[in-house]
């Protein structure tokens, strides 16, 4: 861990309200809001002061809340592209790639943007916190709490569907303070977070927090600030795929602050995100305008989760209604939903690996294959400044460099496992904790 403990001064503030008030330490929400909002950072610094890149991601510290520095993180890169800006016709398409690909200066061991975040999180908690840190994952966001937390000696319980296991490798091994459990197989993220939930609620547990949590939006924030430090400028177009929509927040979010700096521009820039089809809740939401998601069925749901390529996408709860969430942010930017096939991005991330040089993984294939599409059918000023958040990448070269293995559940639980039962295996797994006071 750093030397560099130094906190962040910030305060917060409700979106729908505008009131601000201060950070007890983990606090989620808006006291004594009457309706569903996010809170955000109100930073002491106005304006960025991007520090040495030796610090990863810490090195936009100045707009993360964290009350120390982690050791071991890498900040996204940014570069201008050549052969994917050919090949598309655009005359400025910036690439930031979270992922590992040390020719372009970022080292990420899970090579997932999920690390930025992990990193940020883990910095928000303070040394002397007591409890274990819970977190619902389709994947990605797993392997990289997972690594974090075990290399920062940070007690996590991490919440995995069974079917996705396989997104759990790790060049080494991880340490006793990270604990797996998981839904059974057939079961979706959905059922994750609700195990995650239960246990969240129990005496010697607390909640990551997902979109409500401020750390988590301005750790994934950083993909902009990156694009923006090295740019010059406000892009005029962000291409990201999105499961629970947390992303596009977080860079709608950053973007507003640019605007409040004042050195960049003060251009919005319009969010295009994408979802891969058939599982598209976001995209009908959008699509009918409506501000609430839109009924979906148990069966129908994860029978659509099974058959996408991109699995973290599959999010059936996204931070999409929230006051200060996707749809918000969605209007405000004027922006808009796009869909791709699982053979749209499978096409994508060919093109992109030959035409850019690494492999990217599922779901940036997806933001990569609406990117095709779009400019393909001229629907992009040639000229227009696109920034392209590749949101994990280089696991091919990753794993060529380096042996793995899997992570494997300290138990598995049936969808209806009762409380009393949770409570039994938390107990025998977390020997020191009491958990009672949950029904």
């Amino acid at each position: 861990m750093s030397s560099n403990n130094k906190p962040t001064h910030y305060l917060l503030q409700s979106v729908n309200t505008g009131q601000q008030f201060s950070d007890t330490g983990w606090t989620l929400d808006a006291p004594g809001e009457k309706v569903d909002t996010l809170i955000r950072a109100v930073y002491e610094e106005v304006q960025l002061d991007v520090k040495d890149a030796s610090l990863g991601v810490f090195r936009f510290a100045d707009w993360l809340p964290v009350t120390r520095f982690l050791k071991g993180s890498s900040a996204p890169a940014t570069y201008k592209s050549k052969g994917l800006a050919e090949y598309l016709g655009l005359e400025n398409l910036y690439i930031t790639f979270s992922g590992y690909w040390p020719e372009k200066g970022v080292t990420m061991r899970t090579c997932s943007f999920k690390e930025t975040e992990a990193y940020t999180v883990g910095g928000r908690i303070t040394e002397d916190t007591q409890g274990t840190l819970v977190v619902a994952s389709a994947g990605n966001t797993a392997r990289a709490f997972a690594r974090v937390c075990s290399d920062n000696n940070i007690p996590l319980l991490l919440c995995v569907p069974e079917d996705n296991l396989d997104a759990l490798w790790f060049d080494e091994p991880i340490n006793d303070n990270v604990k797996l459990i998981c839904t059974r197989s057939g079961s979706d993220y959905f059922d994750a977070i609700h195990l995650s939930n239960k246990i969240s609620c129990m005496p010697g547990f607390f909640p990551e927090g997902g979109a409500r949590n401020i750390a988590r939006r301005d750790g994934m924030g950083t993909t902009v600030l990156s694009a923006v430090h090295f740019i010059g400028k406000i892009p005029d177009y962000y291409f990201q795929a999105v499961g629970s929509g947390t992303g596009a927040v977080a860079a709608w979010e950053a973007i507003d602050r640019l605007i409040v700096d004042g050195r960049f521009g003060r251009n919005q820039m319009k969010l295009m995100v994408s979802q891969n089809a058939p599982f598209l809740a976001i995209y009908d939401a959008w699509k009918a305008n409506s501000r609430q998601m839109l009924p979906l069925d148990d069966d129908v749901a994860r029978h659509q989760v099974e058959e996408i390529t991109a699995k973290v996408l599959s999010n059936r709860k996204p931070a999409y209604p929230i006051i200060g969430g996707l749809f918000d942010c969605l209007k405000n930017t004027d922006g808009d939903v796009l869909k791709a096939t699982n053979a749209e991005a499978d096409e994508a991330a060919r093109l992109f690996e030959e035409l850019e040089g690494n492999d990217i993984h599922p779901a940036a294939a997806v933001a990569t294959a609406t990117l095709i599409k779009e400019a393909k059918e001229g629907r992009i000023p040639k000229d227009a400044i696109v920034m392209l958040n590749i949101t994990g990448g280089g696991e091919k070269l990753f794993k060529k460099e380096n042996k793995y293995h899997y992570l494997q559940p300290n138990h598995v639980f049936d969808i209806s496992t009762s409380m009393d039962e949770i409570k039994k295996v938390m107990k025998a797994l977390f020997p020191a904790i009491n958990p009672v006071g949950c029904k």
